[in-house]
């Protein structure tokens, strides 16, 4: 089993839900870091989900700040990450490892 660590998505939000990544077929995946953005001066809110399933539902980032998610959460083959914000200034960075 080949262990390899990467980053799973880092893009700028979309105002209507968008899949970030899918999980290679043959392959389980792991996130671990989830960090969003907000680049603008006044509050945004965004959403993540992992095969569906909210996350972050809503959550509100303050202004010029980043809001820092640690976790550790399986995605088996195929599953996805979707997430949206509601603004396009938001980014999100998502790290995990990918298991072969």
């Amino acid at each position: 089993m080949a262990t390899t660590s990467k980053v799973l998505a880092r893009t700028a939000a979309a105002t209507t839900s968008t899949t970030l990544y899918t999980t290679p077929s043959g392959s389980t995946a792991v996130v671990t870091n989830i960090a969003i953005t907000n680049t603008t001066t006044g509050s945004v809110t965004a959403t993540i989900s992992l095969d569906t399933v909210a996350l972050l539902s809503s959550v509100s980032v303050n202004a010029n700040s980043t809001t820092f998610i640690d976790l550790k959460q399986v995605l088996a083959a195929t599953k996805t990450i979707t997430g949206l914000a509601s603004t396009t200034a938001v980014n999100f960075h998502i790290s995990g490892v990918e298991i072969v």
